[in-house]
This record gives C-alpha cells, sequence and structure tokens, in this order.
C-alpha cells in the first residue's frame, strides 16, 4: 500500500506540510508505504493544451506529452494507492503550481465520449487539504468552498473519491509585529494555533488511518 503526498505550499515546514505529515503518519500507522513531495521544488509548467494525450493511437494517449519534472511525480500518482493534495489558500484558491498540478495529473485520462469516462485504471482515495488564514464563516461568506468544488469533483469522478479537510484561521507568521497585519489578533491567532490547530491535525492523521485502511481492504 502506497500512498503519495503532495504539498503545493512554498512553505516545506508550515501549516500545510505539517498536515500532510500529520496525514502520511496515520497512513504508516496502517503499515503504509509514504512519499512527501513538495512542488515548489519542481520547474514544471501546467498544461499546454497540446491535445498529444487526446491523438487517436498516439504515443501519449491517456498520459501528459510534456517532459519535466513533474513527469516522474505523474508516474508515481499511477503507482499510488491513495492521494493526498495539499495547499494554502491564494486569492480564494489553491496555488497555481497546485492548479498546474491538478491539470498535467487529470486532464489525460479524462476522455471526450459521451460519459466523459477516465482512463485511470482504478478508484483511489483523494485527500484535500486547505489551509487559510480566514474563519470558516468567512470562507464561506466569500465562496471559497464553492470556489474548490468543481476541481474536488473532477478529481473525484476522473480518479476515485475525494475528501477536503478544510483548516481556517491558521498562524501565519512567527512573529506577527514584524508585519502589516491589523486586521488580525496575534493573541487570538496564536491561542487557536495551540487550541484548534492540533485538533486539524488529528483529523488528518485519522485521514490517512481511514485511507489506509480502505486500500487495504
Amino acid at each position: 500500500m502506497n500512498v503519495l503526498a503532495i504539498n503545493g505550499s512554498p512553505r516545506k515546514n508550515w501549516n500545510t506540510a505539517i498536515l500532510l505529515n500529520k496525514v502520511l503518519a496515520g497512513a504508516a500507522s496502517q503499515g503504509a508505504q509514504t512519499e512527501l513531495i513538495h512542488l515548489y521544488d519542481l520547474n514544471f509548467k501546467g498544461c499546454r493544451s497540446c491535445f498529444a494525450c487526446k491523438v487517436k493511437n498516439g504515443k501519449s494517449y491517456g498520459k501528459c506529452a510534456l517532459q519535466d519534472d513533474l513527469t516522474p511525480v505523474l508516474k508515481k500518482v499511477e503507482q499510488a494507492d491513495a492521494l493526498i493534495l495539499g495547499s494554502p489558500i491564494y486569492f480564494g484558491n489553491v496555488t497555481g503550481e497546485m492548479r498546474s498540478f491538478m491539470e498535467r495529473l487529470a486532464f489525460p485520462y479524462l476522455v471526450y465520449d459521451a460519459n466523459y469516462s477516465s482512463l485511470f485504471t482504478k478508484k483511489i482515495p483523494i485527500g484535500l487539504i486547505y489551509t487559510m488564514n480566514v474563519s470558516e464563516e468567512r470562507m464561506k461568506a466569500a465562496g471559497y468552498d464553492n470556489n474548490l468544488k468543481a476541481a474536488e469533483m473532477a478529481l473525484g469522478r476522473i480518479l476515485g473519491t475525494a475528501e477536503p479537510l478544510f483548516v481556517n484561521d491558521t498562524y501565519q507568521f512567527d512573529n506577527y509585529s514584524k508585519y502589516v497585519v491589523t486586521a488580525f489578533n496575534e493573541a487570538d491567532k496564536a491561542q487557536r494555533r495551540k487550541e484548534v490547530f492540533p485538533l486539524d491535525c488529528e483529523k488528518a492523521f485519522n485521514m490517512g488511518v481511514r485511507f489506509a485502511s480502505q486500500t487495504a481492504q
């Protein structure tokens, strides 16, 4: 059993990465082999709309024809039994790197037939972890959760099943006094980091346990 996590954050040791490592720890507790990949370490582009993945009898039919740092990662997804995607929310959506990854991952498997069927050879669980500075109330008022649903539905339909985990009101800085952030109360942020973030980490760990347990059946 192989569980792969993809970090779409430029930070390797902050909120998103911490949660992804918790998911992997949960999966490892059930005997899974795990790996975490940081997209910001890679040199790649999003989909170039070359449609090589759709050419009849083409050598790249059903797979991305672009060759770059993302190519071996896409092969690892094919071998994974569960996939975890993590990203902070920038301007109401995932980072550009994560969006580019999603394009390159899912589009080659999508068939332009009457049912928009999938060439992915199995069904795997996909976890999508979103970290953001705003509260749950502001997230819903701004429609962030709705913005993310389209990609969730597409990934779930093409690759398997999709499950989101929203982590709100995150702690952004080690020292708030260094930044112009008067909209936020550092004491409140620190308290939430101490009291609520561990619960979010527990949810992430449990996701890993569940996903690994599902794939082992």
